[in-house]
Formats: C-alpha cells, structure tokens, sequence
C-alpha cells in the first residue's frame, strides 16, 4: 500500500548537475531518481484513459447511413421489424384502450400469453407466413355535419405496422423537409402553428394560400406510393408488406370491399406513407419552386395534408396555384375547390384594404385556430389565434350528448371528467391572446353541466349558488399553457 504523504511517481526526472554547465564537460553523471518509497514497482501510467463510446443501436445506425448517404437504398430492412423487442415495444406502445379489429382481438387479451404471441409473429414475419387482415370501417362526425371514415386495422397489423413505422422513420426523417410537421416525431401542431406565425410577422408576407386536398387519404395512387418508396427502399420484404396493408380491402356491414387506391386512415403506417407521397408530390417541388421561381418572400408550413403557403407577391401566388393544380392532377390529387383561397393577410394587409375601399383582412383558420391580422397595445403587427368557432362548436355540441348520457351519474363522476375534458382544451387551445375563448368555453360547459342537472327531475334541483360551488370545486379556470410563439421557435432552434 501507499504510505501516507508519499509520492506516487517522481515529479522530476533527473537531478541538477554540481558542476559544469552548458558546453563543459560532466564531473559526475547523472542519477536518475528511482520510485517512491512504498510504491510498488510498475509501468508509468498515461493519462486517464476515455471510457469508450456506446456501441450505436440498430436504428442509429441506419439514421446515420440515412444521414451520410442521401441517395443509399436500403436492402435489408425486414430483420430489423420482426425482432421480438422491437414488437414488444410497439406492442406497448399501443392505445390500450383501442377499438377491436374485425378479428374481435383486444390488447388485454393479446397481452394474456404475450412472448408466445411476439415468437409466433415475429416467426410468421420471417418465413414470409404473414398475412394482412382487412379493416374495419368506421364513421366519426366531422365538423361540417358529415362523417370520416377511419379504418380500423386488427391487433396484429398495429403492431407489425408500428414496429416498420420505427425503422422507416429512421430513414426518412432525414428526408422530410423542415416545414413538414405532421406525424412526425418531436414535432406537433404548435410547432407548425409558431412556424407559420412567425413566418407571417418576420417576413414580408402579404398574401395567404390555404391548399386543401379533396379526399387525400383515399386518392393515393398505390402505384406512384409503391415507386415513392423505392427510391430509398431496396428491401423487397418490405415494400411486398406495404402493398399488402395497402391491398388488404375494407369490411365494412360484414360486406368486404377492394382497396385499390388510398390508404385508411387510422393504422399506424398510414401517416408515414402519406408523408411519403406528399413529400415527392408537394414538399420537394414546391421547395424547388420557392428557390427558382418565387419573385419575393415565400413561406411553407405543411401538417399532414393541411398546406398554407404565404407569398409577398399576388402573381406569385396564382402562378403557384396553377402550377399546382398540374402537379397535383399528375398524381392523382386534386384541390378542393371550395376550400382553397387565396387571401389578403400580413402587415400591410389591413392598410392596403382600406385604401381601396374595402374592410378588414379575411381570416383564415388552421389546425383548429383561427387566425387574424391585430395590432397590439404597443402599436405592433402580430396574428392573432383564436379557437375556431366551427371547433368549438363541434366540441360543446359533443359535450352535451356525453352529458346527457352522463345525467344520472353522481356530481363527482361528472366533475372529473369535466376537470379533464377543460384541462385537456386548455392545454392546446391555451396559446397567447385565446383567453376570451377559452373562458367562453368553460362558461358554456358550466350552462350544459346546469341544465343536464336540473332535467333529472320535474323541478328545478339545482341553484345557480349551488352551481357556482360546484363550479369552483371542478371546473378549473382557463390557463395559458404556451409561449409566444417567437419565444419558443428562438429555444427550439
């Protein structure tokens, strides 16, 4: 052992020389100093040597090849989704709570004998036995009165679908441009909200595009996707699932239908692949458009298939719209005619209009927020968003069904899914200048709660006093739960 106090290698090598100097000759040679007292006799030791870097996981290493090599087609893919840990994570990874699939499976009861489900799939996977089961249709109420279909795909092809969305966005996530946000992952609806507003109050926008696609999801052209795909994926395993999740049809009232176009909304490949097609339909000749033709100012800002596109200049605008509508009728897309606009909207838009005669800037809304040209105390520009009044609506309008199912449940049972239900539209709709509508709402969920309460019985049971406590007890006010939208782009950027 070491002595207390004693040196663990000599600090110097040499003594200093008695006699004689540079130049004369040596009266004694030199002695070298041997090891510490105490110390053991061993090798000097270097500098403390860095710990090893981490060996990178599969996944990272197929995004750096990605990274590095824009143009690498990837041909061995297919071992990477049917590991049986990166099933066990999609299954995971899975809504709980998801509607049941055609074949009835739940995910409780595919849990019940879980690693021997995993083997037997992943084993079907690899020999090529796998085979895609058809969705399930099902309608949700839109908006404007009519009904989405959504496909429900079974247990299994969620998680197969998931466990491939994995692996090919470590490819394409290198791919995808920057003002794309739609299903993607680190990025959401407030990303592409602050983009787009930003984009607005910095630079000299002065006109608005809104793009909306008639029918998207199911206008694909399964042909033009499949080639989409095989520009970065060489795996032959790979695109023969995607054509089999793409071709495996609809059942739909027990009458089964063929699926040769479009993909259904609701599997989990089915965000990734529209991406796909819009990123070589829209998103890669409109960047090229932006850079060689644009006279002025343009910006882009795409979530799904829900495109706004500002210019500085009106001509640049109708020359991209006509362009546009050639691209997109070349691919089997089509703009919806009643909900594509071009309008007035910037800094100069309300100034300009007035001018000539005319009244305010129109508006125009976006993921769920409608936004409109204001000026601040301070006398600045900035867009103003305010939850659009066709979602609220649809919101409240589905509140009150639900609490009509709910009216004879206990006060507290209702409460708190009320607290969540406000807490939940709080956290989205909660941005910078919403807090009117936001109070609007929580007081139009307090009037439902009321008249839901005072209809369990032929009087009036409930006093507005009463209400009001129960009001404060579980309707919690309105909060404002992000940044401006120039605060948080700075941190993210």
């Amino acid at each position: 052992m070491n002595g207390p106090g004693k040196s663990d290698r000599p600090v110097v090598a040499r003594k200093v020389l008695n006699k004689g100097g540079a130049g004369a000759s040596t009266a004694e040679g030199l002695e070298r100093r041997g090891l510490a007292k105490g110390n053991l006799l061993q090798e000097t030791g270097g500098r403390t040597p860095k710990p090893e870097a981490p060996p990178l996981c599969a996944l990272e290493r197929i995004r750096q090849a990605a990274r590095e090599k824009k143009g690498e087609r990837f041909t061995a893919l297919w071992h990477h989704v049917y590991d049986v840990d990166r099933l066990r994570e999609a299954y995971q990874a899975l809504n709980h709570a998801s509607t049941p699939g055609v074949d009835g499976e739940t995910w409780e009861s595919y849990g019940e004998n879980l690693e021997d489900s995993l083997r037997d799939l992943s084993s079907r996977l690899r020999r090529g036995a796998y085979r895609a089961k058809p969705v399930r249709r099902v309608y949700i109420p839109k908006g404007d009165g009519k009904e989405r279909p959504i496909g429900v795909p079974v247990l299994e092809d969620k998680v197969v679908q998931r466990a491939a969305v994995e692996v090919l966005n470590a490819i394409y996530e290198t791919d995808f441009k920057g003002f794309s946000y739609g299903f993607r992952p680190g990025r959401g609806q407030h990303n592409a909200l602050d983009a787009l507003t930003v984009g607005i109050e910095k630079r000299p926008v002065n006109w608005v595009f809104e793009v909306d696609l008639r029918a998207f999801f199911d206008s694909m052209d399964h042909e033009w996707l499949i080639k989409f795909v095989e520009h970065r994926i060489g795996d032959r395993r790979v695109i023969r699932h995607i054509r089999k999740w793409l071709t495996a049809g609809v059942l739909e009232r027990e009458r089964w239908e063929a699926s040769r176009e479009g993909t259904p909304q609701g599997g989990s490949i089915s965000p990734l692949l529209a991406n796909i097609y819009l990123h070589y339909v829209f998103d890669l000749w409109a960047d090229v458009w932006r850079r060689r033709k644009a006279r002025g100012a343009m910006i882009l800002v795409r979530y799904a298939d829900d495109i706004v596109v500002g210019f500085q200049y009106r001509e640049d605008a109708e020359r991209f719209r006509q362009e546009l509508e050639q691209r997109l009728n070349r691919f089997a897309l089509s703009l919806h005619e009643e909900k594509t606009r071009l309008i007035e909207f910037g800094r100069y838009a309300a100034t300009n209009r007035r001018a000539r005669g005319e009244g305010r800037p129109e508006q125009f809304d976006f993921l769920g927020f409608t936004h409109r040209c204001a000026i601040s105390k301070k006398g600045w520009f900035w867009v103003e968003r305010r939850t659009s009044r066709k979602k609220m609506r649809a919101k409240l309008r589905d509140i009150k069904q639900r609490l009509r199912k709910r009216r004879h449940e206990r006060v507290p049972v209702t409460g708190s899914w009320l607290k969540s239900v406000l807490l939940g539209h709080y956290r989205y709709y909660g941005v910078p200048g919403n807090y009117r509508r936001l109070a609007a709402f929580q007081y139009h969920v307090l009037c439902a709660w009321y008249r839901s309460l005072n209809r369990r019985s032929q009087r009036r049971s409930v006093t507005g006093s009463r209400m009001y406590r129960y009001a404060a007890r579980w309707l919690p006010r309105p909060q404002l739960h992000h940044p401006y939208p120039s605060q948080r782009l700075c941190v993210t950027t």
